[in-house]
C-alpha cells in the first residue's frame, strides 16, 4: 500500500464545482482507498493504495464525473513527491507567510518557447521541476494570477496549495 495525497482541481473555489468533503471521503472508500481523510474544504484527500499514483488520480477522475457531471482533474502525490516539492522551495528567504507562499503543480509541460510565468513577477515567481512557486506578500487576490497566465499562455492547467496546506497534507498522508 501507498500513501497518496488527493487534490482536486478547482472545486470549491467561488461556488464553483461543489464538492462536499464527506461526500469525496465516501466516494474514495467506495473506490476501494483505505486510510482516507479529507483536509479543509478545497478538495484535498489522503489516502492508501495499492495502486500507482496515475491509476489512483485516473479513478478519482472518473468518478467525480460520473457523480457531478463535470470534469475535475486530480492529482496524486505521494509524501516524497510533496517534500520534494517543500525541499526545493527558492522562495524561503522571503517568504515569511505560509498562507501567502504558493506551489502549483502543473497538469503537463509547456510548450517550448512559451512565455515564463517569471515575467509577471520576476522576484517573486520561480519555475522549477514542474512547479511554480509564488511569493505573495500582499495576499494571493493582490497578486499576478500564475495560474490564469499559465492556462492561456501555456495551455495547460494547474492546481495550487498554500505552504501551510502542502505542509498539512505532507502529515497526514498515511505510511
Amino acid at each position: 500500500m501507498s500513501g497518496y495525497a488527493v487534490l482536486l482541481r478547482g472545486v470549491n473555489v467561488g461556488g464553483n464545482k461543489k464538492v462536499a468533503m464527506a461526500e469525496l471521503r465516501e466516494m474514495l472508500t467506495d473506490l476501494g482507498y483505505t486510510q482516507v481523510r479529507t483536509l479543509l474544504q478545497s478538495g484535498n484527500a489522503v489516502l492508501a493504495a495499492d495502486e500507482p499514483a496515475a491509476v489512483v488520480a485516473e479513478r478519482v477522475e472518473e468518478a467525480l464525473a460520473e457523480r457531478y457531471g463535470t470534469e475535475i482533474r486530480v492529482l496524486a502525490l505521494t509524501r516524497a513527491d510533496l517534500e520534494a516539492a517543500a525541499d526545493g522551495h527558492p522562495l524561503r528567504d522571503v517568504a515569511d507567510n505560509g498562507s501567502r507562499m504558493l506551489v502549483l503543480w502543473l497538469f503537463g509541460e509547456p510548450p517550448p518557447g512559451a512565455p515564463s510565468p517569471t515575467e509577471l513577477d520576476p522576484d517573486r515567481i520561480v519555475v522549477r521541476g514542474g512547479l511554480i512557486y509564488q511569493w505573495c506578500p500582499d495576499g494571493i487576490s493582490n497578486s499576478p494570477d500564475v495560474a490564469a497566465f499559465v492556462r492561456k499562455a501555456w495551455k495547460v492547467p494547474t492546481t495550487g496549495r498554500n505552504w501551510n496546506t502542502l505542509e498539512k497534507l505532507i502529515g497526514a498522508i498515511p505510511d
